[in-house]
């Protein structure tokens, strides 16, 4: 279909600093505009369909999603973080007689049209060197080549992966309620055919790298049964799921949770009825509580270490309302407690029939551990990279490691990196998303625009509302709340020495998303501003006049 061009509203209707979602014949675009220049995008989140118009504006041209915090450039509808896969449409506007025009293909304005494929460029055929080679098939690795490709990188990629499928949604495998996702295939960000013919990338699967020799700029697969060669390196790995040293933790039926194969053994298990038994009550332990509420089994027992589920990173007092709602739920908790041992049935010594806490028995057809993961990098041993106490590597803000023989050419990301935090720390964050920032920033400096680490990490977790979090609560020594956690609606502020470091909060979006960017911006107020009554969502970080704080 050929474009259109459409009167969509009063310019005198539109404010500097403000974004609109208007109709464009069957479908709606989102004006923004900064000072004197009106923009038109897709009016949706290209991730989950979020409308952007309730989202968060800067004055440098972001805007960012209400929900998850992918964020899009305005003016040109370009990817500016992860999780967004895709581009916005970006249409023309002009004013005539008071009116805002905008011209677009009235198709683009349709929410089940609402993506652009990012603008990439392949591989040439007559590219020389050896390319790129990326160590792990995560999420860290797709938005890396997406972003190599996105400004423009020429040389050959090739992504080595353990896993048996391309690089998927990990985020959506304990998020979904009810049913656990166990074919990858709905979850995977692009095709092998896509990743080869539209990103020039080689995707090998089933492969594992078991050393580096960072001089020649190679690294071993299976044992040294080949050599790749390589100009630049990612490291991605990971992580890999932790078990408790105790007795029972290898039986048959005791689970860890991080992909597709550990979400397909637990659906099958998972059959009405049954006994499960979840070890840990943060956040993957307590999405599968979510997904699996449902499904009718006998009992859901959750132990914890802490007082209340989630108590490390928000506090006791929204751990405590969100146990309370797991419980109205039938959920037990079993919490200031650790696992004695997993004893097994008696009919089946393979598989576990219990575990034993505070003394007493649970029952249990089959049991998730849910504990924490180690980063993956016992490869990296012997290359000269130096491993941090917990197993990470330390980069710099370019997420360059600081140690071995070649601090130039080899990068890592991903749960596997501890890199420097806005708050001057360094500290190692295991989430998807923060990984998938990651690959987005190297991408872009390796293809030549060197462009720093400064995404505020952002997270979110069905727990009967949405929790929505930004930022790096580490050693936060206060807490205030504004609203009530029993009633799953509230504003929860983490400060260190009188600086918010962090925000939570549920059922007041996109508070999150504002707080990520005045994080990012340097622009947070202090937690006694908070308590007498600052608003974050009044903050103007959107209009012409504060371009230069922005900046």
């Amino acid at each position: 279909m050929s474009t259109k061009t459409i009167a969509v509203l009063d310019d005198a209707e539109l404010k500097d600093g403000q974004m609109k979602e208007v109709a464009f014949e069957k479908g709606v675009v989102l004006l923004s505009r900064l000072g004197d220049r009106i923009h038109a995008t897709s009016a949706f989140c290209t991730h989950y369909g979020a409308p952007l118009a309730k989202g968060v504006l800067a004055a440098d041209g972001r805007v960012v999603c209400p929900w998850h915090g992918a964020c899009f450039n305005i003016c040109t509808g370009d990817i500016e973080d992860a999780p967004a896969p895709n581009a916005l449409h970006s249409f023309k506007t002009h004013v005539a007689d008071g009116k805002i025009y905008v011209t677009a293909n009235p198709e683009h304005a349709l929410s089940s049209n609402k993506s652009r494929p990012p603008k990439v460029s392949s591989g040439g055929e007559n590219v020389v060197g050896k390319g790129l080679v990326i160590v792990g098939g995560g999420s860290a690795a797709f938005h890396t080549v997406e972003s190599l490709r996105e400004h423009g990188y020429k040389s050959p990629i090739t992504i080595l992966s353990k896993e048996s499928h391309t690089p998927i949604d990990r985020r959506v495998l304990s998020s979904k309620h009810e049913a656990l996702i166990t074919d990858p295939a709905k979850l995977e960000w692009r095709t092998a055919g896509e990743l080869k013919i539209k990103y020039g990338t080689t995707l090998r699967l089933g492969v594992e790298v078991t050393s580096l020799d960072l001089n020649r700029k190679e690294v071993s697969l299976n044992s040294g049964k080949e050599i790749l060669s390589y100009d630049k390196l990612v490291l991605a790995t990971g992580g890999t799921p932790r078990r408790l040293p105790i007795e029972g933790a290898q039986l048959e039926n005791v689970y860890t949770f991080r992909g597709i194969e550990d979400s397909q053994k637990v659906d099958a298990a998972a059959k009405e009825g049954k006994h499960l038994v979840v070890i840990g009550s943060s956040f993957i332990s307590m999405e599968l509580v979510v997904a699996l509420s449902k499904r009718k089994l006998a009992s859901i027992d959750v132990i914890g270490m802490e007082s209340h589920p989630f108590e490390a990173v928000l506090g006791k007092q929204v751990g405590a309302g969100l146990q309370k709602y797991h419980e109205s739920q039938g959920v037990k908790f079993h919490m200031n407690s650790k696992v004695e041992k997993i004893v097994p049935q008696e009919s089946n010594p393979n598989l576990a029939g219990g575990v034993i806490v505070n003394g007493v028995t649970l029952p249990a057809d089959f049991i998730v551990m849910g504990v924490g993961v180690a980063p993956a990098t016992e490869y990296v041993k012997g290359s000269g990279i130096e491993l941090e106490n917990d197993g990470g590597i330390k980069v710099d803000k370019y997420l360059r490691v600081q140690s071995g023989p070649d601090q130039e050419n080899v990068y890592a990301v991903g749960d596997i990196a501890t890199y420097p935090q806005f708050t001057g720390a360094f500290a190692r964050i295991e989430h998807w998303n923060v990984a998938g920032n990651h690959g987005r920033a190297i991408g872009k400096t390796i293809a030549g625009f060197p462009q720093e680490f400064l995404k505020i990490p952002v997270f979110w977790s069905a727990q009967g509302q949405q929790l929505r979090f930004a930022g790096v609560g580490h050693g936060y020594d206060d807490v205030y709340i504004s609203g009530d956690p029993d009633d799953m609606k509230f504003i929860s502020y983490y400060a260190k020495n009188g600086k918010i470091v962090a925000v939570a909060s549920m059922q007041n979006d996109p508070v999150a998303s504002k707080a990520s960017e005045l994080l990012r911006l340097g622009l947070m107020p202090s937690l006694d501003e908070v308590k007498s009554g600052k608003d974050l969502l009044s903050i103007d970080i959107s209009t012409a006049g504060t371009l230069n704080l922005v900046k």
